[in-house]
């Protein structure tokens, strides 16, 4: 079965994505809802921090790389939406913000002491 696209020798699913424009609209949308999630996720865990410790804040290796990506992601929603930040600029800041929640999710969980080490590997 020919895989490729006779127009631009690239492969056929290519040509039924969104433009770039849509891509990246779709998105900024999504990074709002998941900032939104994500400060919740800051204030709950102070608030639970505070009533199981005494302390909303223990700069915990988990902890502090939350924070990071909350400032990321707060970069690129101000960046987008009162800079004009569009296209590369802004594509890269948000693929940065993921990647930072990659290794979050799975460096910091794996290789990083702290009261947020799940992974039994300490």
């Amino acid at each position: 079965a020919d895989t490729t696209s006779a127009r631009n020798g690239g492969p056929r699913f290519l040509a039924t994505l969104p433009t770039a424009d849509a891509l990246e609209s779709l998105a900024y949308r999504f990074v709002i809802v998941g900032f939104v999630f994500w400060t919740f996720t800051l204030i709950a865990g102070a608030i639970w921090a505070n009533d199981s410790w005494g302390r909303y804040w223990g700069f915990d290796t988990k902890e502090v790389w939350t924070f990071v990506i909350w400032v990321l992601y707060a970069g690129y929603i101000h960046a987008r939406a009162t800079r004009g930040w569009r296209g590369t600029r802004s594509a890269w800041l948000c693929i940065t913000g993921f990647a930072t929640v990659l290794f979050n999710f799975t460096v910091v969980n794996m290789f990083f002491k702290g009261l947020h080490a799940y992974s039994g590997l300490s």
